[in-house]
């Protein structure tokens, strides 16, 4: 427990590292690089990358909103909990150890002593405050460590699987998918979790790891991801140019805190832009045998951006508790209306108000953070309260 006297430093000296903005996170990235690159390796180089030069990256961004949430919350953990348990999945992904803790701890004291000079006393109280915030969630990383080692079909670590399939899916997403080396079974996961997947190549210049979303229903049998080709994603053009069948690609075991959590009796609406649909996939899968009314509601820009239709529209044939619709929003010459899609242009949810008004639906929402913030807009406005609308961002953890 934290004494009131580290609680009252802590607290009295954020807003003096918020004022100094960004830059102590650059600082602090930029020192422990320096002095421990062997963690290049695990953190995504790209999301350090200034896109505009006078604005930090988005992890330099998460790490100082981060920061600055901790440090206002200090007396009051609990309404950080779901952002822990968020930080804490994706860490297992990465293999974060204990003493890797130790490490940032060190470089994140000495960026504010450099940059701020603040005294002995205020270093000595954010030490213990973030010596308490460091065994959160080295004790929350161990029992997600342990649980993924006991399931069946479970492992810890990193793990060697075979490209058993390698399929296209549109113009820009691709799907693959893993079957055990060892020829033994799959942990189970829960639909919406990701997988962590390592890549070390010679035209890398790090071990790069990702985290794509399962996008099947769990098997025991394999895994399947759907990743989408970004123009300057350094893994997913590796993975669409060079992994073909018969690779092997080392895994660790799925996670995440972002899954289908409902009733059966429960109706459930999905909606999803690009390749967010990917944990879609996965949710909807498993909703064929669901007891309630499933919405199927996907944007795209046109029939050669579109994955996964043909899978979707049979699954909705086959199980009359399933509707899909989906919204291109610039349709080609040869995108037949009614046949292909729906509706053009954005998805605009009062069209379909009659459909969603249902006062216990939850609402599962994945894609670019522009589209999903446009979508709970006009679900708030239609009534739906917080609780049941559900979110995964891609990249650094960014909110609604």
């Amino acid at each position: 427990m934290l004494t009131q006297k580290t609680i009252d430093i802590v607290k009295s000296t954020a807003p003096v590292i918020a004022a100094a903005g960004p830059a102590v996170t650059q600082h602090f990235y930029q020192r422990m690089f320096h002095h421990n690159p062997e963690l290049k390796d695990i953190f995504n180089m790209s999301n350090q990358q200034n896109r505009d030069n006078d604005a930090p990256s988005s992890q330099q961004q998460a790490l100082f909103n981060a920061v600055c949430a901790y440090a206002n919350n200090i007396d009051n953990l609990a309404v950080l909990l779901p952002a822990v348990e968020k930080i804490a999945q994706k860490h297992t992904s990465f293999l974060i150890s204990a003493d890797q803790y130790q490490i940032v701890g060190s470089h994140l004291l000495a960026t504010i002593d450099e940059l701020l000079s603040p005294g002995q006393e205020v270093l000595d109280a954010w030490a213990e405050a973030y010596g308490v915030l460091a065994t959160i969630f080295i004790n929350r990383e161990q029992e997600i460590y342990q649980e993924n080692d006991n399931k069946l079909g479970g492992w810890r670590g990193m793990r060697e699987f075979v490209v058993t399939e390698k399929q296209q899916n549109s113009d820009a997403i691709t799907s693959f998918t893993f079957t055990p080396a060892d020829g033994g079974q799959v942990a189970d996961y829960k639909p919406g979790q990701y997988l962590g997947i390592y890549i070390t190549a010679d035209e890398l210049d790090h071990q790069e790891i990702r985290q794509y979303s399962l996008s099947a229903a769990p098997n025991n049998a394999n895994y399947r991801i759907s990743v989408k080709r970004e123009s300057q994603g350094l893994v997913s053009n590796y993975l669409h140019d060079k992994i073909n069948i018969g690779d092997n690609v080392k895994l660790v075991a799925p996670a995440g805190d972002f899954f289908l959590n409902v009733e059966p009796q429960t109706p459930v609406t999905l909606i999803s832009a690009g390749v967010g649909l990917t944990p879609m996939l996965a949710m909807l899968e498993t909703l064929t045998q669901h007891q309630a009314a499933v919405n199927w509601l996907h944007a795209t820009e046109n029939g050669h951006q579109h994955a996964y239709k043909d899978h979707v529209k049979n699954l909705a044939n086959h199980h009359q508790h399933i509707t899909a619709l989906t919204w291109y929003n610039t349709p080609t010459a040869t995108d037949r209306p009614a046949e292909d899609y729906n509706y053009q242009g954005l998805i605009e949810l009062n069209n379909i108000a009659t459909q969603i008004s249902d006062p216990t639906m939850h609402f599962y929402c994945c894609g670019p953070v522009g589209f999903m913030q446009f979508i709970a807009k006009q679900l708030i406005e239609l009534g739906v309260t917080n609780d049941r609308i559900h979110y995964e961002c891609f990249g650094p953890h960014k909110v609604l």
